[in-house]
């Protein structure tokens, strides 16, 4: 971006220094994520070179985001990444361990385990208007068009609560949207009643019906999202980097990305330049910078040097 060709293998290392001395930073994000009252997970594939194969295995990239600006809350925004070689239930389990609040995913059934301990599902909208609308976008029919449609008024009113507080939301949910759902959910039954269940269609409508108290529990309290969009965003940036970087050279390389993501992350969501605050706080970390004050540098409270940008460029 800066016009100078620099060897892979000393970006590699200097990206590995500068996680080194961001740790501080990203274990206070951790911990930021983990006192919140909801977080939202999710999961994404990240090719790994394996080198003793001489090929890529695919290890996972998990995002956990802490966010309630939807809400009117004034929390500090962070997002956190954890980098594993596979995607196996242990790994959320070992992440969100101590965690008790609410917990909005993908049906992913690696989560289960939490909500058995004690954690809360809160199921995603937009995943489950997705399978109806893969469908309607094959052939639509009349069944796919009404549940689009209701889906569709759910979200008119979300649009309408954003940035409200959690009483206003609920009391709006309780008012407008609980009529809607409870109209959605006898459509679905008549459909399941009509249709084979081995049908797409039947098992695009199971696939809420099964999760439907996870599905309702956004209505119950007004700090809760519809779907998960905001962990679903937060992988984004994952998506268009591995176009550029194709894999993770080496697992320690992929925890590295995962540090380095959560910074850049955080910064974005709390509206910060990622490059003026990563430039400025390794820079301030190197000239020993007191452990007394590391509340100073994390991004929600970062006041960066009179020459540097404040906001992350639109």
């Amino acid at each position: 971006a800066q016009g100078v060709d620099i060897d892979r293998s000393t970006l590699a290392g200097w990206t590995g220094q500068a996680a080194a001395l961001l740790d501080p930073i990203v274990s206070r994000i951790r911990d930021e994520v983990l006192k919140a009252d909801k977080i939202h997970a999710d999961d994404t594939p990240v090719p790994v070179l394996d080198p003793g194969r001489g090929k890529t295995a695919t290890g996972r990239l998990w995002v956990y985001a802490a966010d309630d600006r939807a809400s009117g809350g004034t929390a500090p925004r962070a997002t956190w990444y954890r980098f594993t070689p596979d995607r196996t239930a242990a790994h959320p389990m070992a992440h969100l361990a101590g965690f008790r609040g609410f917990l909005q995913a993908d049906a992913y059934a690696g989560y289960d385990g939490l909500y058995r301990s004690g954690v809360t599902e809160v199921a995603c909208w937009a995943h489950f208007r997705r399978k109806v609308f893969d469908l309607h976008e094959r052939s639509p029919t009349p069944l796919t068009t009404d549940i689009l449609e209701q889906i569709g008024a759910l979200y008119a009113v979300e649009a309408e609560v954003r940035g409200r507080p959690p009483d206003e939301r609920h009391r709006s949910r309780q008012e407008r949207s609980r009529p809607l759902v409870e109209a959605l959910r006898g459509v679905l039954d008549t459909a399941l009643r009509h249709l084979s269940p081995r049908s797409d269609m039947a098992k695009a409508i199971a696939y809420g019906t099964r999760r439907w108290p996870a599905l309702l529990r956004f209505l119950g309290d007004g700090r809760l999202e519809i779907d998960n969009n905001i962990a679903e965003r937060a992988l984004r940036g994952i998506a268009v980097g591995r176009r550029n970087w194709l894999f993770a050279g080496s697992r320690a390389g992929g925890e590295r990305a995962a540090a380095v993501y959560t910074v850049i992350q955080t910064c974005k969501a709390n509206g910060i330049d990622p490059q003026a605050y990563i430039t400025d706080v390794i820079a301030r970390i190197a000239d020993d910078w007191p452990a007394r004050r590391w509340d100073e540098l994390m991004p929600w409270n970062w006041m960066p040097p009179a020459d540097q940008p404040t906001a992350q460029a639109a």
